[in-house]
């Protein structure tokens, strides 16, 4: 084919243009267009992962370990990020690679709703994990477009507002619909207790449809043209040069033993209070939902304060938060429920609900903020899939700790006795979920101790954070009080 039909047939397959400069109103626009994706791409992610996709896997007859797998496959699939890079260095052209990427990835989702209509349920239980892989691959491949995207759209001094808005909004979102999801599970369920697994269905057909909304405001979304380097790297090169920045390495250090930390621990949260605190589902949920809640209310609170301060300031703090809460969770059963277990689980879950919005929210600024212009793609994809291993290696990792110490206990009883009377004291009963919870604060102090490492401009001490906090907390709720008082009157 001669090179002028060539590159004609290549600037109609891509369909896109790159502008070397975005007018206001166009990154404005852009960024109304990135809010959109945000809260389409949740309502995906909420009607197709957690506790939907476990039960449809379990309706098609999947045993334990295949559940492991189900959920091992999105952390996993990240790797591919690295021959993705290649993909956006090559091109340098990332708003089409990110939609036809989306939109194969999308695809999947409706071959898995239409399982149960068309194979049996061992069938059903190996298209589920090709579709799955699939879908993952190509959504590492649009992740990995998209945040270099992002990197280059989003004004510098608007980061953590701008995506404390977009993951409050998407908090919020998933809330709703989970709860709607839920509901419609159960109705359907009580109608139609034969075929509970075609609500799924509709489920994942509804994300599907989400889907599809997700691709159009990323087509409307306009791209400024990559930074460009002096020098040519070569890809090899480039695939090791955030491992080479010793700032960057730093920032990795942290986000791997973060993300293990938590991924360690947080899978068996429910499973403790189903199996060892032995309560309802209906109080689970309730916890869930309050912990999103207070997840939505400091979302923005903590944008405020990485523009104001920094992303390291706020992630220091917030990761002390959640160190801590992981810790209390060895407290709710010494050895067994007690009357404080039900207000420590609330606190636990408040507490965590402030620390995951710092964590969630300034683990992605931090990064944008440090990756360079003219490397920003190889910079971000390296902190995905530090964090994808990670993900991946903590849940597997924390269910072989069980296991192991569900045989070993440490017990220290004081012993009091006379000729008419014996006291027993049990102060410390320590059993398996005990050193799990204990194995999991540790390893999150280390992480919140390696962030000390990374330098970030305008970060000051968490004391400074802290003050500022409260400060924001009293404001808060004096401007709620007199409204309160009034509804009282």
């Amino acid at each position: 084919m001669p090179k002028i039909y060539a590159d004609l047939y290549t600037e109609r397959l891509i369909l896109f243009t790159v502008k070397d400069s975005l007018t206001e109103k166009e990154i404005q626009d852009g960024l109304r267009a990135v809010i959109n994706d945000g809260l389409a791409t949740q309502a995906v992610t909420t009607l197709t992962s957690g506790a939907f996709l476990v039960a449809f896997a379990l309706k098609l007859g999947a045993s334990n370990a295949m559940i492991g797998l189900v959920m091992a496959i999105l952390p996993l699939a990240q790797l591919i990020q690295i021959p993705a890079i290649y993909l956006v260095e090559k091109y340098r052209a990332r708003q089409p690679i990110t939609v036809y990427s989306t939109a194969a990835a999308i695809i999947f989702w409706l071959s898995v709703a239409l399982i149960p209509f068309l194979f049996s349920p061992q069938i059903g239980l190996k298209v589920l994990v090709v579709a799955l892989t699939l879908n993952a691959v190509f959504n590492a491949i649009s992740g990995c477009s998209w945040n270099s995207w992002m990197r280059d759209l989003v004004p510098q001094n608007q980061l953590g507002s701008f995506f404390g808005r977009r993951l409050s909004l998407a908090t919020a979102l998933s809330i709703i619909l989970s709860l709607i999801a839920g509901l419609f599970i159960d109705y359907w369920k009580r109608l139609f207790p034969r075929h509970e697994i075609y609500g799924y269905s509709f489920l994942f057909f509804g994300a599907f449809l989400a889907g599809l909304a997700a691709i159009y405001y990323l087509a409307n979304t306009p791209e400024p043209r990559m930074s460009s380097t002096s020098e040519r790297v070569e890809f090899s090169h480039l695939v090791f040069l955030p491992f080479r920045d010793e700032n960057f390495k730093n920032l990795l250090i942290f986000l791997g033993f973060w993300n293990f930390a938590i991924n360690l621990v947080m899978p068996f949260f429910t499973v403790y209070m189903l199996e060892r605190l032995q309560l309802d589902m209906s109080f689970i949920i309730a916890l869930t939902i309050l912990s999103q809640i207070v997840n939505l209310a400091f979302l923005r609170i903590w944008g405020k304060f990485s523009d104001l301060f920094s992303n390291k300031s706020v992630l220091h703090l917030s990761s002390i938060f959640f160190a801590a809460s992981i810790l209390a969770w060895a407290f709710t059963s010494l050895p067994d429920r007690h009357f404080l277990t039900i207000p420590l689980l609330v606190i636990i879950h408040v507490v965590m609900g402030i620390g995951v919005a710092g964590i969630n929210l300034g683990t992605g600024n931090i990064a944008l903020k440090l990756a360079p212009s003219g490397h920003a793609t190889a910079y971000l994809a390296a902190s995905n899939l530090v964090i994808s291993v990670a993900m991946g290696l903590g849940p597997i990792v924390g269910g072989n700790f069980i296991d192991f110490f569900a045989r070993h206990e440490i017990s220290w009883i004081i012993n009091w006795s006379s000729e008419d009377s014996e006291l027993i004291v049990r102060n410390v009963h320590f059993q398996y979920w005990n050193f799990f919870f204990l194995l999991a604060f540790l390893i999150a102090l280390y992480s919140a101790h390696r962030l000390i490492a990374v330098k970030e401009v305008g970060e000051v001490e968490e004391r400074v954070v802290f003050n500022e906090l409260m400060a924001e907390l009293n404001r808060r709720i004096r401007s709620l009080w007199p409204m309160l008082v009034k509804r009282k009157e």
